[in-house]
Protein backbone atom coordinates (compact mmCIF):
# COMPACT_ATOMS: atom_id res chain seq x y z
CA UNK A 1 0.00 0.00 0.00
CA UNK A 2 1.43 3.24 -0.79
CA UNK A 3 1.86 5.54 1.81
CA UNK A 4 -0.09 9.03 0.96
CA UNK A 5 -2.99 6.08 2.34
CA UNK A 6 -1.30 5.97 5.91
CA UNK A 7 -1.87 9.08 8.69
CA UNK A 8 0.22 9.29 12.18
CA UNK A 9 -1.62 9.30 14.70
CA UNK A 10 -1.31 11.53 17.79
CA UNK A 11 -1.77 10.45 21.32
CA UNK A 12 -2.95 13.11 23.65
CA UNK A 13 -0.06 12.55 25.90
CA UNK A 14 2.96 14.86 25.53
CA UNK A 15 6.26 13.88 25.20
CA UNK A 16 7.14 15.56 28.59
CA UNK A 17 4.11 14.39 30.54
CA UNK A 18 5.64 11.05 29.78
CA UNK A 19 9.13 11.57 30.67
CA UNK A 20 7.56 12.53 34.27
CA UNK A 21 5.68 9.28 34.31
CA UNK A 22 9.31 7.64 33.90
CA UNK A 23 10.94 10.41 36.48
CA UNK A 24 13.00 11.84 33.49
CA UNK A 25 13.66 15.18 32.78
CA UNK A 26 14.22 14.03 29.29
CA UNK A 27 14.18 11.26 27.79
CA UNK A 28 17.17 9.87 25.13
CA UNK A 29 18.93 7.06 23.39
CA UNK A 30 22.41 6.12 24.98
CA UNK A 31 23.72 4.49 21.60
CA UNK A 32 26.62 2.50 22.93
CA UNK A 33 29.35 1.43 20.53
CA UNK A 34 32.66 -1.01 20.77
CA UNK A 35 34.25 -3.65 19.55
CA UNK A 36 32.55 -7.16 21.10
CA UNK A 37 34.07 -7.57 24.70
CA UNK A 38 34.32 -3.85 25.08
CA UNK A 39 31.74 -3.69 28.06
CA UNK A 40 28.48 -2.72 26.29
CA UNK A 41 26.14 -5.02 27.55
CA UNK A 42 27.54 -5.33 31.04
CA UNK A 43 27.95 -1.27 31.92
CA UNK A 44 24.26 -1.10 30.25
CA UNK A 45 23.16 -3.68 32.99
CA UNK A 46 24.61 -1.76 36.11
CA UNK A 47 23.36 1.33 34.27
CA UNK A 48 20.20 0.04 34.09
CA UNK A 49 20.19 -1.36 37.41
CA UNK A 50 21.79 2.03 38.84
CA UNK A 51 18.45 4.10 37.45
CA UNK A 52 16.02 1.57 38.49
CA UNK A 53 16.87 2.59 42.46
CA UNK A 54 16.09 6.26 40.96
CA UNK A 55 12.21 4.91 39.72
CA UNK A 56 13.93 5.77 35.99
CA UNK A 57 12.12 3.91 33.64
CA UNK A 58 14.59 2.70 31.14
CA UNK A 59 15.04 -0.15 28.39
CA UNK A 60 17.96 -2.29 27.11
CA UNK A 61 17.88 -2.65 23.36
CA UNK A 62 20.43 -5.53 22.72
CA UNK A 63 21.97 -5.76 19.62
CA UNK A 64 21.73 -9.86 20.10
CA UNK A 65 18.52 -10.01 21.58
CA UNK A 66 16.80 -7.46 18.76
CA UNK A 67 18.35 -10.57 16.42
CA UNK A 68 16.02 -12.88 17.80
CA UNK A 69 12.96 -11.48 16.63
CA UNK A 70 12.23 -8.01 15.00
CA UNK A 71 15.87 -8.59 13.06
CA UNK A 72 15.86 -12.61 12.81
CA UNK A 73 15.75 -12.49 9.03
CA UNK A 74 19.13 -10.43 8.89
CA UNK A 75 22.30 -11.95 8.20
CA UNK A 76 25.60 -10.22 8.74
CA UNK A 77 26.59 -8.87 5.18
CA UNK A 78 27.53 -4.94 5.28
CA UNK A 79 23.90 -4.51 3.53
CA UNK A 80 21.94 -6.51 6.24
CA UNK A 81 24.03 -4.82 8.89
CA UNK A 82 23.58 -1.69 8.08
CA UNK A 83 19.54 -2.46 8.09
CA UNK A 84 19.98 -4.42 11.33
CA UNK A 85 20.62 -0.86 12.42
CA UNK A 86 18.45 1.31 10.99
CA UNK A 87 15.62 -1.26 12.38
CA UNK A 88 17.27 -0.54 15.76
CA UNK A 89 17.24 3.25 15.52
CA UNK A 90 13.50 3.31 14.50
CA UNK A 91 12.48 1.26 17.09
CA UNK A 92 14.37 3.18 19.85
CA UNK A 93 13.03 6.48 18.52
CA UNK A 94 9.71 4.84 19.76
CA UNK A 95 11.17 4.50 22.88
CA UNK A 96 12.21 7.91 23.35
CA UNK A 97 8.70 9.32 22.47
CA UNK A 98 7.33 6.71 24.98
CA UNK A 99 9.25 8.77 27.88
CA UNK A 100 11.70 5.57 28.41
CA UNK A 101 15.85 6.16 28.69
CA UNK A 102 16.71 3.74 26.05
CA UNK A 103 20.20 2.03 26.43
CA UNK A 104 21.17 0.62 23.19
CA UNK A 105 24.30 -2.08 22.58
CA UNK A 106 25.55 -2.47 19.43
CA UNK A 107 28.51 -2.52 17.74
CA UNK A 108 27.60 -0.32 14.61
CA UNK A 109 30.87 -0.53 13.10
CA UNK A 110 30.77 2.42 10.78
CA UNK A 111 30.27 5.85 11.14
CA UNK A 112 27.60 5.65 8.70
CA UNK A 113 25.67 3.75 10.79
CA UNK A 114 25.41 5.40 13.62
CA UNK A 115 25.32 9.02 11.55
CA UNK A 116 22.23 7.47 10.20
CA UNK A 117 20.41 6.66 13.46
CA UNK A 118 21.20 10.49 14.91
CA UNK A 119 19.70 11.42 11.79
CA UNK A 120 16.54 10.14 12.88
CA UNK A 121 16.57 11.81 15.79
CA UNK A 122 16.80 15.79 17.20
CA UNK A 123 19.58 17.32 18.69
CA UNK A 124 20.35 15.67 22.12
CA UNK A 125 17.92 12.92 22.03
CA UNK A 126 21.18 10.72 20.73
CA UNK A 127 24.01 9.87 22.91
CA UNK A 128 26.95 8.58 21.11
CA UNK A 129 28.77 6.43 23.52
CA UNK A 130 31.87 5.03 22.96
CA UNK A 131 33.29 2.52 24.81
CA UNK A 132 36.44 2.63 23.76
CA UNK A 133 38.85 -0.63 24.14
CA UNK A 134 42.22 -1.76 22.48
CA UNK A 135 41.21 -4.82 20.00
CA UNK A 136 43.80 -7.20 21.91
CA UNK A 137 41.88 -6.38 25.62
CA UNK A 138 39.08 -7.42 24.04
CA UNK A 139 40.07 -10.29 22.38
CA UNK A 140 41.58 -11.57 25.98
CA UNK A 141 38.45 -11.27 27.23
CA UNK A 142 36.18 -12.97 24.67
CA UNK A 143 33.47 -13.54 27.05
CA UNK A 144 31.25 -15.18 24.15
CA UNK A 145 34.13 -16.64 22.48
CA UNK A 146 33.71 -15.24 19.11
CA UNK A 147 37.15 -14.30 18.65
CA UNK A 148 38.33 -17.93 18.74
CA UNK A 149 36.03 -18.28 16.13
CA UNK A 150 36.61 -15.42 13.92
CA UNK A 151 40.45 -16.36 14.36
CA UNK A 152 39.54 -20.11 13.24
CA UNK A 153 37.89 -18.41 10.20
CA UNK A 154 34.28 -20.35 12.00
CA UNK A 155 32.85 -16.35 11.82
CA UNK A 156 33.34 -14.45 9.22
CA UNK A 157 33.29 -10.57 8.93
CA UNK A 158 33.84 -10.62 12.60
CA UNK A 159 34.55 -6.83 13.40
CA UNK A 160 37.74 -6.20 14.60
CA UNK A 161 39.48 -9.20 12.92
CA UNK A 162 37.62 -9.45 9.30
CA UNK A 163 35.70 -6.82 9.28
CA UNK A 164 36.62 -3.36 10.41
CA UNK A 165 35.31 -1.10 13.00
CA UNK A 166 35.16 2.58 12.61
CA UNK A 167 35.86 4.65 15.88
CA UNK A 168 33.79 7.90 16.37
CA UNK A 169 35.61 10.75 15.40
CA UNK A 170 33.58 13.01 17.98
CA UNK A 171 31.60 11.19 20.67
CA UNK A 172 29.45 12.76 23.02
CA UNK A 173 31.07 10.83 25.80
CA UNK A 174 34.29 7.95 25.92
CA UNK A 175 34.32 5.49 28.34
CA UNK A 176 37.49 3.44 28.32
CA UNK A 177 37.03 -0.06 29.40
CA UNK A 178 40.60 -0.67 29.44
CA UNK A 179 40.85 2.15 32.48
CA UNK A 180 37.77 2.22 34.04
CA UNK A 181 35.53 -0.82 35.22
CA UNK A 182 32.11 -1.04 35.29
CA UNK A 183 31.14 0.66 38.48
CA UNK A 184 33.57 3.45 36.92
CA UNK A 185 32.07 3.49 33.78
CA UNK A 186 28.61 3.99 35.14
CA UNK A 187 28.96 6.27 37.68
CA UNK A 188 30.20 8.25 34.07
CA UNK A 189 27.47 8.11 32.71
CA UNK A 190 24.98 9.24 35.19
CA UNK A 191 27.05 12.21 35.74
CA UNK A 192 26.59 12.88 31.82
CA UNK A 193 23.25 12.36 32.43
CA UNK A 194 22.87 14.83 35.39
CA UNK A 195 25.29 17.55 34.01
CA UNK A 196 23.15 17.65 30.66
CA UNK A 197 19.66 17.50 32.78
CA UNK A 198 18.51 14.52 31.28
CA UNK A 199 17.91 12.79 34.75
CA UNK A 200 17.70 14.89 38.29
Amino acid sequence: MNNRYTFPQVSDLTIDERNRLSNLSRSCILWLTGLSGSGKSTIAIKLEKYLATQNIRTFILDGDNIRFGLNKDLGFSLDDRKENIRRAGEVSKLFLEAGILTIATFISPLREFRDMVRSMHNQGDFIEVYIKCPLEICESRDPKGLYKYARAGRIKDFTGISSDYEAPLSPDIIIDTSENDANKSVEALVKFLTDNHYIS
